[in-house]
C-alpha cells in the first residue's frame, strides 16, 4: 500500500510529513483494501488564514474516497478529512454487505 504525502505552495517539514504519513497508514485499519493514499496539503491560507487538507483513498475495483477540510492548524484539517473518509468507508462496506445479504441480487431462475 502506497502513501504519498505531498504540500502545495510551500513545504511540509519532516515532522508534520512523518505525522501525516503515520495518520494515513492507520486508515487501512477502517478498510485493508486500499491500495494507495494520497494526503495534499494546500499551504495558501484563505482570506481566513485555513489551510486545505485533501485525502484521496483509491481501493480495488476502481473506488475512489475523497474528502477535503480547511482548518488553521494541518492536522486538525486532516484528522476532519479522515473522518470523512472513516465515514464514506463505513457506508461503502454496509452496502457491500446490504448487498450480498439481499435475495432481489441472487438471480436463481425462478420468479
Amino acid at each position: 500500500m502506497q502513501v504519498n504525502v505531498s504540500a502545495r505552495h510551500g513545504h511540509l517539514d519532516d515532522a508534520t510529513h512523518q505525522v501525516l504519513q503515520e495518520k494515513a497508514e492507520t486508515l487501512l485499519r477502517y478498510f485493508d483494501r486500499l491500495n494507495s493514499i494520497g494526503v495534499t496539503v494546500d499551504l495558501h491560507r484563505d482570506h481566513a488564514g485555513k489551510v486545505k487538507v485533501e485525502i484521496i483513498a483509491k481501493a480495488e475495483h476502481k473506488h475512489e474516497f475523497v474528502a477535503a477540510e480547511l482548518d488553521e492548524e494541518i492536522a486538525a484539517a486532516f484528522n476532519l478529512a479522515a473522518d470523512k473518509i472513516k465515514q464514506q468507508i463505513k457506508h461503502y462496506k454496509e452496502r457491500l454487505q446490504d448487498h450480498r445479504r439481499d435475495p432481489s441480487h441472487n438471480d436463481t431462475g425462478e420468479r
